[in-house]
């Protein structure tokens, strides 16, 4: 009997917008319908993935290149995909991801400007022609984000560490990513109360599960 793919859904967004908040918020949802569900981080996820992480996020002593930084975004994905993502889908869970390779084209890309089409190849590298069937993108000014970020604990991170015009680019970045795909990305204003954003995005993902119920996927 053939089992329908389950979707995958990224979230994405700028430091502080509140993507690990909604990712809980959806995961929620899924419980109350019933619905297997799997949650994903990157870079993380898997052990190769989690050591990755720190060497990205809090290797303080260590000095990356944005090409350095974009190949092991997408070894710490790679691993990902093969070992948690896509066999979750094609048993029928849905997968929530934290990031996925928006993240890349966002802050590599716009952020440091590594070329895009270099990166692109290295997403079908890393994943193949997996793609999220929705994206929500968190919106938040940078003035905003800065100021949640700022409440966290005092630890040391890459990315909240780079200046305000870097994290200006990665978000105009985000924001072209959407309008050139529209199907796919919902852009959501970041600054309203959580649970406003929870139950916007629960409607949309009720919508897309609606759709989605018939589909029988082709295994790659």
């Amino acid at each position: 009997m053939a089992v329908t793919r389950g979707l995958l859904i990224s979230i994405e967004g700028g430091e502080g917008a509140g993507k690990s908040a909604l990712s809980k918020a959806l995961l929620a949802h899924f419980d109350v319908r019933g619905l297997r569900v799997r949650a994903v981080r990157e870079p993380g996820g898997t052990r190769i993935g989690e050591r990755i992480r720190e060497v990205l996020l809090y290797g303080r002593e260590l000095s990356l290149t944005p090409e350095t930084e974009a190949l092991l975004f997408s070894a710490a994905r790679a691993q990902l995909t093969q070992e948690v993502v896509r066999p979750a889908l094609y048993s029928g869970t849905h997968v929530v991801a934290d990031r996925f390779f928006d993240s890349t084209l966002a802050y590599q890309g716009y952020g440091h400007g590594v070329d895009l089409d270099r990166l692109r190849a290295m997403t079908r590298l890393a994943v193949g022609e997996l793609v999220p069937d929705i994206t929500f993108l968190l919106d938040l000014s940078v003035e905003q984000a800065r100021s949640r970020t700022g409440k966290r604990a005092p630890t040391w991170d890459r990315f909240e560490s780079r200046d305000e015009d870097f994290h200006e680019r990665v978000r105009q970045g985000y924001l072209r990513l959407a309008r050139e795909e529209p199907k796919r990305w919902i852009v959501l204003d970041a600054s309203m109360p959580e649970t406003k954003l929870a139950q916007l995005v629960a409607a949309r993902v009720d919508e897309e599960l609606a759709r989605h119920s018939n589909r029988i996927p082709t295994r790659q």
